[in-house]
């Protein structure tokens, strides 16, 4: 059985190399790949870099010790790293960024391109070529000869090229990741977790032009922090980029931050871990453990879902049910990892208290990283005969949450509350942005301030001695209840003019896109607005139920 095996491993390795040959004869460097198949991976190769489809032929059909298809290509296709190019609400914001601020529009461009579309920046930064992103001369125009390269988003050669020599550092953050600038394609490295022995290097190499190298900094946070540690320059009142840096997202810092630090690393959470060794290649080898996989799990459905209906458009290289596997994913993570909702209730006289214990799973703030993200509470209480007799934080069809003063008034926000007592009060968990006036923005190259972040906080994380750059903002700082891992939020009414027993239902809700962020670019002439709201159009912006609870009150 041994040799047999063995023999069918070497037949299957020639097979490889003979396809890889192949593959080498129809993407020669730079050349311009043929129409791709709806729902492919495309196939190119640059002179620093290739799309995921020069990999995605070796890392399909894996399976882990339990059965459960953990194929790379299948994974990553449908994530939001895959598409970070294709996302429309990305390229309307870009847009609305240049449209303010027309005479900065080089440094914006490149500023969004680094981490979105960074494959086709460095190559253009490394040829010492003009970087434009948006179409028509851009990267994102199909005329554009690095296009393959940027539609492809944060793909497998730009991540596993990532030097680990400014790796922790101030200056890796906000795209300042290193990659070898001088070694020709079919010479690089590629990095990974594990040692590949010499045979199987040369299949690697003749198949995609890279040769593997082992390194341990693949598996841990900093890797991740290059590009989602991203600090801004604001644009001042006199149209100059100010020298100050706003913590636009900061989701590795808060993390350094919680008890996650010492026992959980990005990849823990975000990439599961595959049951048992695995294959991590159909070219054989030795079984791999742990293999995480290449899921890239996080909490934006609504966008998953609108790539899937718009494939055509968006160009994107996932099929269906790739999105689909990929949407179930987010809602397992939203729904089981992400936070726990704990309910109490006392009555006193005719005035019923109810506490909502909020506490958040997550290594880092919830909602995290860009700033459009919210969440909040939703409670209904009801009487005998299932009359709502107080109601916080419903929401309407377009997403708008009722009474809340954002959403009403671009101007104005809502507070973080401790104590409830009205139905035009709601705690939602955000940030709100402040110019350089101290006025309520979405503009993010006018943002200098947090006016307000009441995030719910990681374990571990204390807010009284965090540095500035992830500090909790506004009233929540003097909350008492507000802590690391669990806030605490108090509602009271009056139930003299009622009858019993009373039902209290409280939900945790969740918008990727609030309505503020969303409804941005309405008044403005944005043609990558206009394609975003066609798509939206479709699919209202309604949230995700992160946790709920019920409560009987005699």
């Amino acid at each position: 059985m041994q040799g047999k095996r063995c023999l069918g491993l070497l037949v299957f390795s020639a097979l490889a190399l003979l396809l890889s040959a192949c593959a080498a004869r129809q993407t020669t460097p730079a050349a311009t790949p043929t129409a791709q198949p709806a729902g492919a991976l495309i196939r190119y190769r640059g002179k620093f870099f290739s799309t995921a489809g020069e990999c995605g032929y070796c890392h399909t059909g894996m399976k882990d010790a339990g059965g459960a298809d953990i194929s790379i290509d299948a994974d990553w296709r449908s994530s939001m790293m895959a598409n970070a190019a294709r996302d429309p609400y990305y390229r309307a914001a870009v847009r609305s960024e240049v449209l303010a601020n027309p005479q900065q529009q080089p440094a914006i461009e490149k500023k969004c391109a680094v981490c979105h579309v960074g494959m086709a920046f460095t190559t253009s930064r490394l040829d010492e070529e003009q970087i434009v992103l948006l179409p028509a001369e851009g990267f994102l125009s199909k005329d554009h000869p690095l296009h393959p390269l940027a539609v492809d988003g944060v793909s497998c050669t730009m991540c596993h090229q990532i030097l680990g020599d400014n790796l922790q550092t101030p200056e890796s953050n906000s795209g300042g990741y290193a990659v070898d600038e001088t070694t020709p394609q079919g010479e690089r490295d590629i990095h990974g977790r594990f040692t590949v022995d010499e045979a199987l290097a040369n299949i690697m190499a003749n198949a995609s032009g890279f040769v593997p190298v082992q390194v341990d900094y693949v598996q841990k946070s900093e890797i991740c922090a290059v590009c989602h540690n991203l600090f801004t320059p604001y644009i001042d009142n006199q149209g100059q980029f100010s020298v100050e840096m706003f913590p636009e997202q900061t989701p590795q810092l808060e993390w350094m931050y919680s008890s996650f630090n010492d026992s959980k690393s990005c990849q823990s959470c975000h990439m599961p871990e595959a049951e048992g060794a695995t294959f991590i290649a159909n070219t054989g080898g030795p079984a791999r453990e742990p293999f995480f996989q290449h899921q890239f799990v996080g909490a934006n459905v609504y966008m998953v879902n609108l790539l899937k209906a718009n494939p055509e458009e968006l160009e994107v290289s996932a099929e269906a049910t790739h999105f689909d596997a990929t949407a179930a994913e987010t809602l397992i993570n939203l729904k089981e990892r992400t936070a726990t909702l704990d309910v109490k209730s006392s009555t006193q006289a005719d005035v019923v208290f109810i506490d909502v214990a909020v506490q958040p799973l997550t290594g880092h703030k919830f909602p995290t990283s860009y700033p459009s993200r919210r969440a909040w509470l939703h409670l209904t209480l009801k009487d005998a005969q299932g009359k709502v007799i107080f109601e916080s934080g419903s929401y309407d069809q377009s997403g708008a949450i009722v009474a809340n003063d954002n959403d009403q008034d671009a101007k104005r926000y809502e507070p973080h509350y401790d104590l409830i007592t009205s139905p035009d009060q709601v705690q939602i968990y955000e940030t709100i942005i402040g110019d350089p006036n101290g006025e309520v923005t979405t503009a993010l190259l006018r943002a200098k301030t947090y006016l307000k972040d009441n995030r719910l906080l990681p374990a571990g994380f204390d807010k009284q001695t965090v540095p500035a750059d992830i500090a909790v903002m506004g009233e929540a700082f003097q909350d008492d209840d507000f802590l690391a891992g669990a806030d605490t939020v108090h509602y009271r009414t009056d139930l003299s003019a009622y009858q019993g027993p009373f039902t209290a239902h409280i939900e945790l809700l969740y918008q990727s896109i609030g309505y503020r962020w969303a409804e941005k670019f309405k008044t403005e002439d944005n043609p990558e607005g206009v394609e975003f709201y066609s798509y939206a159009a479709r699919h209202p912006n309604l949230p995700v139920v992160v946790a709920s609870a019920s409560i009987e009150i005699p």
